[in-house]
């Protein structure tokens, strides 16, 4: 049940910027609805691994032996330090932009990570509970419950590859939003040169008016002294 919600919330939360549809919302609402995927993962984890000690107690049977139980606990502490971090990091407003930019590669590869880590966990947990001796019919005799389980666990492996592929692919990368500021400065300087240049070619067309003006003054006077002299 912890690695199952864990699995499935990673899932939303992985591709949620991946969606061509929602690259018309905005970056702070993608960020908050990520964020709060991620949050709904964690408080499941956390109280199906207190339902999960507070069984096996009641059974008297012993805990954190497998190697099961080992890489699943390490999941969900790694998984709420993500979640803290990212929130600390990406989403409240104080984290300055350099932080943030040596951070993001360690984020994403991190909640990957994690994501493998539990599909890894499922089919370790799946695989001891299949080869428990307490399991009737045993595992070897090719049981109904045994080839399902199988299945299902191949279907889990190719529903990891495909989220892996979805992740890595560029074309999947949610675009950059344009920085207004930027676009403000571009656009200022960009009126700023066509003013000038409007201002330049105003002032040769002037001037070549008025070249053209004393040109015909100049050619005017000399047939009009041409003239006199022939009279």
């Amino acid at each position: 049940m912890i690695i199952h919600s864990l699995c499935c919330t990673l899932f939303h939360a992985i591709i949620v910027y991946r969606l061509p549809w929602t690259w018309k919302c905005s970056k702070l609402l993608m960020k908050s609805i990520h964020a709060g995927l991620n949050t709904v993962a964690a408080i499941l984890a956390i109280v199906s691994l207190v339902a999960v000690f507070e069984n096996r107690r009641a059974r008297n049977l012993t805990n954190m032996y497998s190697l099961h139980s080992w890489i699943g606990l390490t999941a969900v502490i790694l998984y709420v330090l993500q979640l803290v971090l990212g929130f600390c990091i990406f989403l409240l407003p104080w984290a300055p932009l350099s932080l943030r930019a040596i951070a993001m590669p360690i984020h994403v590869y991190s909640g990957l990570f994690l994501f493998g880590t539990v599909i890894a966990t499922v089919l370790m947990g799946v695989t001891e509970k299949l080869t428990s001796p307490t399991t009737t019919p045993p595992y070897n005799s090719f049981s109904p419950e045994g080839i399902f389980t199988n299945t299902l666990s191949l279907l889990i492996v190719l529903y990891g590859a495909l989220i892996f592929w979805i992740a890595t692919r560029p074309q999947w990368k949610r675009p950059k939003e344009p920085d207004s500021s930027i676009l403000q400065s571009k656009g200022g300087a960009g009126e700023e040169v066509e003013g000038t240049i409007t201002m330049s070619l105003g002032d040769k067309s002037e001037a070549e008016l008025n070249n053209e003006v004393a040109a015909r003054k100049r050619n005017f006077g000399l047939d009009e002294a041409s003239q006199r002299s022939t009279m």
